[in-house]
């Protein structure tokens, strides 16, 4: 008994052992043993103590990491969440206290001032002028009113009311913003903006819809248009060359809209658009050669990619002994040479005659000695046009259009062309623009508001139906940084120029093999 007793107290030692080394000590009755930590036993003896070197849960069960890492994908789906839960209500600029009060006593100033100033008067003085004349008038109406302004705020609300008289209202300060590339007014209480590629609330609001209406009137009476209940459309420009499209009601429903694309006032320059990270440095010298070599050039792009900042900077290469017509429904062209004529198009009148459409300028244009002819935009039948343009001896005449890449650029003439009354077969439409266009530059803005040249592409012929192309240059995508920048290269497909011929009749034939190599 005594040897049975002694075994008994032998496996009560083995199992306590066991136990303490699963965590069982001091646990009470119908506790779970923690799984994993213990090495599994072999041939039913004690498993030896664990070295040192071994981590806790030996090798067959590790420890579980700290922190688990996020998965890429259900980061992504909670996004998605997010937005889809979030409450799209439009929100509206409010402005700070200085700029609301300065504005509220505006609105009681400006009625009284309008009664003492004579408006023909006024339009014939310049905003300092004006400035100078409406400072003794604008003390006698805050006297009678019996408000006390202090300096800074008697020089903003000088500065509001002249621009309520001469400018254009609440849209001035964004005007004058440098920063600011985009102006998108959406109704009297919503404008937004765009700076660095990216879109924001600006904080300023107009008075109500009539306070707009008459601000978009000003604008496109400026360059001789009209906007009413008969034409509730318009293409106008700025004194600066920004370009403005003005829609409103009944088209519009939320009131009147005015979208305005600013133009840098330096004129930017391929090397520019190389250092700002649009392109490499041997695109940028392919560019150039193109634009000096007379190739006929067709610049593809989405809205706001960057397709008339291009077409500007690749204006530069042209010699200066040439002359150039540019053809445009607003003119927003702004070339860098001395022997440029802008021509710009005319929309019908009250009866809906006397239209004069982008067709008809470049008929005309032909008649005017050019050396190369330059559409801001083609989106019709006028693609037919500019194509017998480069087709007779008018080399070097470029072009843009919307289009999402080279390929897609070329279906997009053909169907244009196809648009309009010409009867011609398909293929011989092709076979025209595979004959007249040299290059097609693409280009894009990418989710992080940067654009980006993404393709350099020659048009090298025809093979039975189809036009064949091939790609010099390419932007590679391959990541995105921790702060939402996208990281590519640009790369060079190594092949030789199909264009090396014409670059050769200007001597650019080795300059343009080693950048395109």
């Amino acid at each position: 008994m005594a040897g049975h007793d002694e075994l008994v107290d032998k496996g009560r030692e083995k199992m306590s052992a066991f136990g303490r080394r699963n965590g069982m000590a001091g646990m009470g009755a119908g506790a779970r043993p923690q799984f994993g930590v213990a090495r599994p036993m072999q041939g039913g003896a004690a498993a030896p103590a664990a070295p040192a070197a071994t981590p806790a849960g030996g090798e067959q069960f590790p420890p579980l990491p700290a922190e688990a890492p996020v998965d890429p994908k259900n980061d992504a789906l909670a996004r998605l969440n997010e937005r889809t839960n979030a409450t799209n209500e439009a929100p509206r600029g409010e402005e700070g206290g200085f700029e609301a009060s300065v504005h509220k006593i505006k609105e009681q100033v400006l009625p009284r001032l309008l009664e003492r100033v004579d408006p023909e008067a006024a339009a014939t003085l310049t905003k300092d002028e004006l400035a100078e004349e409406f400072r003794p008038i604008i003390f006698e109406v805050l006297a009678e009113l019996k408000i006390t302004l202090n300096r800074r705020e008697q020089f903003a609300l000088e500065k509001v009311l002249i621009d309520e008289l001469l400018g254009f209202g609440p849209l001035e300060e964004l005007l004058n913003d440098p920063d600011v590339s985009d102006i998108m007014v959406n109704g009297p209480d919503q404008t937004y903006i765009e700076k660095k590629g990216k879109l924001q609330l600006a904080s300023i609001h107009f008075r109500d819809e009539q306070h707009l209406f008459q601000i978009a009137q000003r604008i496109v009476n400026q360059v001789g248009r009209r906007i009413d209940q008969t034409t509730p459309l318009a293409d106008a420009r700025l004194k600066d060359g920004s370009r403005v499209n003005v829609i409103i009601p009944p088209l519009s429903l939320r009131g009147t809209a005015i979208s305005i694309r600013k133009f840098s006032e330096k004129p930017i320059t391929i090397d520019m658009l190389k250092d700002f990270g649009s392109m490499s440095e041997k695109m940028a010298t392919a560019l150039k050669i193109a634009g000096a070599c007379r190739m006929n050039i067709v610049i593809s792009g989405g809205t706001g990619s960057g397709k008339t900042t291009m077409l500007n900077a690749m204006s530069k290469m042209i010699d200066p002994g040439e002359r150039v017509l540019t053809i445009e429904d607003a003119a927003e062209l702004r070339l860098q040479q001395p022997h440029w004529l802008p021509l710009e198009t005319r929309p019908p009148n009250l009866e809906g005659q006397g239209a004069v459409t982008i067709g008809d300028l470049v008929k005309n244009a032909l008649r005017m000695r050019p050396d190369r002819i330059i559409l801001g935009e083609i989106r019709g039948a006028e693609c037919f046009d500019l194509l017998a343009a480069m087709n007779t001896g008018h080399d070097g005449s470029m072009c843009t259009l919307h289009a999402n890449s080279p390929r897609e650029a070329l279906g997009r003439m053909e169907n244009m062309i196809l648009m309009g009354d010409i009867k011609i077969p398909k293929e011989a439409i092709s076979r025209q623009i595979a004959e007249s266009v040299d290059i097609i530059v693409q280009v894009k803005r990418l989710r992080d508001g940067s654009r980006r040249t993404t393709n350099i592409t020659e048009v090298v012929g025809m093979e039975g139906d189809v036009i064949v192309t091939q790609e010099l240059f390419k932007f590679e995508y391959l990541d995105e940084s921790a702060d939402g920048k996208i990281i590519g290269e640009f790369r060079s497909s190594g092949l030789r120029p199909y264009t090396l011929e014409k670059a050769r009749q200007f001597g650019f034939d080795q300059a343009f093999l080693e950048a395109c190599l």
